[in-house]
């Protein structure tokens, strides 16, 4: 089979596209030809080995494992003798968690019992392969973190990113009247996702606009978040999930500095990392499936394009996922 490896920390020039021995079918595994994957942030972080704490696990001067790749959409090719839950020719979708990344290959192999399940009726492999990451980390920022009840005013910043436009679509399914926090050039894409209100922050600050809103579903960074206390209600809701820091903590700093923040201040700050669990999978899979949520994907590259796939999502400007076509 055919897939991609990094051996040294860099730029997308270090992925290789090469040919790989198969994968060995554990007795509690399933073996998924992979029909595509899609690309996250933790992909080029892991490549170039930044910020330079990711390295304390995955090698200081040179990485440990060898490959990159969480979601994935395929069909299951084989299964070990303990498997009841899939069958081969079933179509499926999930993701591997960090320390299993790889697939950006033609086939894998996954536990049957966590992060891999049918995929959602009426979408495409391409559209599944976009969900995993990026949805269930929306969906567990507001109904876990940001405790989302309906009626409650959310506030996307970063709303036609990967996650974030998961994120308007799921807080308007649970109920929210939400505003999507954009470009120029994207307003219309939120707008049509569901967001009640749209701001452009080329125009406008939503920290000093007067408005408040009961969670902030913070995916940018780009805001002291001293600042955006103040758009927040006083029993308010800030999740910070994304942002950029500089090269030793990265995001992380911004997620220390909020839980710092959060011993001196009636609002709840709540950083946190999504994990992939099979009952939220579920509950996103749910939302799929009733039409009130639907994969924004910007573009689609082959396997062996992954270096310009990843170039394109570190410039910042994806609209929704970036996919790769196996």
């Amino acid at each position: 089979m055919e897939g991609i490896r990094f051996y040294t920390y860099g730029p997308p020039e270090v992925l290789t596209f090469q040919d790989l021995g198969m994968p060995t079918v554990g007795a509690d595994d399933v073996l998924i030809r992979v029909r595509a994957a899609s690309v996250n942030p933790a992909d080029w972080h892991l490549m170039r080995g930044t910020p330079y704490l990711v390295r304390l696990r995955g090698g200081l001067s040179r990485p440990k494992a060898n490959e990159l790749g969480l979601d994935l959409a395929g069909r299951v090719e084989a299964v070990g003798r303990n498997v009841t839950t899939l069958r081969v020719g079933d179509e499926v979708f999930g993701c591997r968690n960090l320390e299993r990344a790889g697939t950006f290959a033609e086939y894998v192999t996954m536990p049957h019992d966590a992060g891999v399940l049918l995929k959602p009726v009426g979408l495409t492999f391409e559209q599944a392969a976009s969900v995993p990451v990026a949805a269930l980390t929306a969906y567990q920022a507001l109904r876990h973190h940001g405790r989302l009840r309906p009626g409650q005013q959310v506030l996307v910043n970063g709303a036609a990113g990967g996650v974030g436009t998961f994120a308007v679509q799921i807080a308007k399914a649970l109920g929210a009247e939400v505003t999507g926090v954009c470009s120029t050039r994207n307003a219309e894409l939120v707008r049509s996702i569901g967001a009640d209100h749209v701001i452009d922050y080329t125009k406008e600050d939503f920290t000093r606009g007067g408005r408040r809103h009961d969670i902030i579903l913070d995916n940018v960074g780009n805001h002291p978040l001293s600042a955006c206390l103040r758009a927040l209600t006083p029993r308010g809701t800030i999740v910070p999930i994304g942002g950029t820091g500089g090269h030793v903590v990265g995001p992380l700093g911004r997620m220390l500095h909020a839980l710092a923040l959060s011993l001196f201040v009636r609002q709840r700050l709540v950083p946190f990392l999504a994990r992939p669990t099979k009952d939220d999978l579920e509950a996103v899979r749910d939302l799929l499936e009733s039409g009130k949520v639907t994969p924004v994907i910007d573009r689609t590259y082959p396997l062996n394009e992954l270096p310009a796939a990843i170039r394109h999502l570190e410039a910042g400007h994806a609209r929704g996922k970036i996919v790769i076509t196996v």
